[in-house]
């Protein structure tokens, strides 16, 4: 059956790489791609897309509505570390593009959403390692708190109206397709492309900083997954816990040695130390594997190949 899908923030980090692999999945003009700027060339000409701010609820519904869209998918936000800078610019586009939507589905008119959430809801009193589904969160920065509430009133939605919204809580990604777009993990892309330009890395972070991770390709396979699933095998409507792997600076340093072996890091770190103290060193996704079967693929290892094989081309 084809889709009529709508990507808010399709030039985001994950927006572009969803794009993509959706438009090849269902059909390049069944996917409309939007955002508040334009994107890069293959985005821009496999498939249509709109200009289009997420906080303008009349501008997305026009675009809902000229098209005949089903699904949504909202991807724009404002990341960890950017969002500090820029507290209620953040907390404005987090929120409100998520009531445009989550509205759009109360009036039937689309069936479904997709909107992520992340590692940030959790907080200092969060236990760290294998990080439960339900568990205290006191989340510590806007990002964060906007994902929590983000959340619940995902949950409030399915409950009071019958919303079919789905979510998934990204650790930190990593991808050689688009460069990193202002969050606490970025890091762990930046450290490539520095390895490769530069054979030396300042880090933002401590060595010993050991944060969730995963692979671009798993995230995007996840997002998919969940989003193809029969309803009622969704039992989690805030958002689900997603796993792939766990590692320090100091470890995917010693990764990438084996490639490069002049490669050098050093520790500086900013601010996003105190956000990156507040997150777990590693979840526990249980409920996504038994719910719709989920598992990654990737490890560190398999990671650092591909991402030096990528961007060395």
């Amino acid at each position: 059956m084809q889709k009529s899908i709508l990507i808010i923030g399709a030039c985001g980090q994950i927006g572009t790489e969803l794009t993509l692999a959706l438009r090849e999945r269902y059909g390049n003009d069944r996917v409309v791609a939007s955002d508040i700027r334009e994107g890069n060339e293959s985005l821009m000409q496999s498939g249509p897309f709109e200009l289009l701010d997420a906080t303008n609820y009349q501008a997305v519904e026009n675009i809902v509505m000229h098209y005949e869209i089903e699904e949504v998918y909202l991807m724009a936000a404002m990341l960890s570390a950017t969002a500090e800078k820029f507290p209620m610019r953040a907390w404005d586009l987090n929120m409100n593009s998520l009531f445009h939507v989550l509205n759009l589905a109360k009036d039937k008119k689309i069936s479904k959403v997709f909107w992520p959430s992340s590692i940030a809801v959790f907080g200092p009193g969060t236990p760290k390692e294998n990080t439960p589904l339900h568990t205290i969160m006191e989340p510590s920065t806007v990002y964060g708190i906007s994902k929590q509430s983000g959340e619940s009133w995902c949950s409030y939605y399915f409950k009071k109206y019958g919303v079919d919204v789905r979510s998934v809580r990204y650790p930190g990604l990593i991808s050689w397709k688009t460069l990193p777009g202002g969050g606490t993990t970025d890091y762990a892309i930046d450290i490539y492309h520095s390895a490769l330009s530069h054979k030396k890395y300042s880090c933002f972070l401590k060595e010993n900083t050991k944060l969730p991770m995963m692979y671009m390709d798993d995230a995007i396979r996840a997002t998919i997954a969940i989003m193809e699933c029969d309803s009622d095998t969704i039992l989690e409507r805030s958002s689900y816990n997603l796993a792939g792997m766990s590692f320090t600076p100091a470890e995917i340093a010693k990764s990438i040695q084996k490639y490069i072996p002049s490669f050098e890091i050093e520790y500086n770190p900013d601010f996003r130390q105190d956000i990156a103290d507040s997150w777990p060193s590693s979840i526990n996704d249980s409920e996504a594997q038994k719910d719709w079967n989920w598992k990654s693929n990737f490890n560190l290892e398999q990671t650092t190949e591909e991402m030096l094989r990528n961007l060395g081309k």
